[in-house]
């Protein structure tokens, strides 16, 4: 029967494939895993993704499609965009996007022509590769300007930034990012827009779940359309989603698919779904506050241990440590980190001197390592981890007693037992 576990059939046909698969569980169950932009999706979430429904093409949209024996995978896709609709206080949502770039296209293509200008956050001052970098889609095939934060403050000056748009006049205004540790001011945001008659998007794939829950400002109310992904701190399958008011749709539903893709994967819409539905309890809510209070111990502790947090602490689930004065760049730092047990990235900093291939600083977030159970205490105990690998950065006989350590502490917050 079908409900017997895969895992078996998997063994037997390829056992190679599933030795890789034992070996990543293991390095997720046993080192600490702080890339922001990661979490641990559920049992319930992993099981959708196992299912049927990725037999099934279904091109178009429920009642809608180009095949026929569409009507199971009609309603789990309703399902999930109902879901979505609720989750973020939205008028419409499309849950077909296979990733968050690809949602950013699909939004970039609703609202403006290719060669339009665009104005979005600066990769090295937080952005994503999606909001405008020359070597990205939307550098490739759009007029881009960047802004970037405060050169003192290291976070956003809406005052500089409006200054900035009406010089520039951009058609659209890219906001979110993927290292920026601020709350966002969605609300001026839009007066800017309105103030040139620009569009407003707003991207939220790290957010996505603070928001949720109600512990961060949402950018719905606000944006013309708002795109996120669906697992970082939404802990739901690697995907893609679209939200806007109605009048927008039609253009959403043309630009996806045919515009952008082919066949949805219809075994993580029915993921997205469960994720979405997981996102509405207030276990998710209590989780989402607990990341955000992680996140900023975490950052309280590496500032006491004499560490540079970019902009002073964070509001969100991540922040980023400027190693500039510890004459540490972020590649090496990342990777002595990685050998003790410790995951994090690289990440260039605002006016960062080094290449973003080495970089001066690494990226934090607490989203998994929350997952796993953890709370104020153990942000102690990580924080003194890191700053005993970074204060002696080449001792090996250090990193051996971290990796100790950090394995005894992931053993104390098991992962999926």
């Amino acid at each position: 029967m079908f409900e017997e576990n895969l895992f078996s059939y998997l063994e037997k046909t390829d056992p190679e494939i599933m030795e890789t698969m034992r070996s990543e569980l293991n390095r997720q169950q046993t080192t600490l895993e702080l890339i922001a932009s990661e979490n641990f999706a559920s049992r319930a979430v992993l099981a959708a993704l196992s299912n049927p429904m990725q037999n099934k093409y279904a091109e178009g949209y429920p009642r809608r499609r180009y095949y026929r024996g569409c009507q199971f995978v009609d309603k789990a896709e309703d399902l999930a965009r109902e879901r979505a609709m609720e989750l973020f206080g939205a008028e419409y949502a499309n849950v077909q996007p296979h990733s968050g770039t690809q949602a950013n296209i699909t939004a970039y293509l609703s609202l403006i022509e290719p060669g339009s200008k665009i104005m979005g956050l600066s990769l090295s001052h937080g952005g994503h590769l999606s909001h405008g970098h020359p070597v990205n889609f939307s550098g490739l095939f759009f007029d881009v300007v960047h802004y970037e934060v405060d050169p003192e403050t290291k976070v956003l000056n809406y005052d500089t930034l409006e200054k900035q748009a009406k010089d520039e006049r951009p058609r659209l205004i890219v906001a979110g990012a993927s290292a920026y540790p601020r709350f966002w001011d969605w609300e001026r945001l839009r007066s800017i827009c309105d103030s040139i008659g620009a569009f407003l998007m707003v991207d939220i794939a790290h957010i996505a779940g603070l928001i949720a829950a109600g512990v961060h400002p949402s950018p719905v109310p606000y944006a013309d359309i708002v795109t996120s992904t669906t697992h970082k701190t939404l802990r739901g399958p690697r995907g893609g989603l679209i939200l806007a008011p109605e009048k927008y749709a039609k253009a959403i539903d043309k630009y996806n698919f045919p515009g952008t893709q082919g066949g949805p994967f219809m075994h993580c819409i029915a993921a997205k779904a469960v994720c979405f539905k997981e996102a509405m309890s207030d276990e998710f809510k209590s989780y989402q506050k607990q990341v955000i209070a992680n996140a900023s111990r975490l950052a309280s502790v590496m500032v006491e241990k004499g560490f540079d947090v970019v902009s002073g602490g964070t509001d969100n689930h991540l922040f980023l440590l400027d190693l500039s004065r510890q004459g540490l760049t972020g590649k090496e730092t990342a990777k002595r980190l990685h050998k003790a047990g410790i995951t994090v990235n690289k990440n260039t900093v605002p006016f960062d001197k080094e290449s973003p291939f080495v970089t001066s600083g690494i990226r934090v977030g607490t989203p998994a390592l929350t997952t796993r159970g953890m709370k104020e205490p153990e942000m102690d105990e990580v924080g003194d981890m890191m700053a005993s690998v970074m204060n002696n950065i080449e001792d090996d006989s250090v990193i051996d007693v971290v990796r100790g350590r950090a394995e005894g502490l992931a053993k104390r917050f098991p992962l999926y037992e």
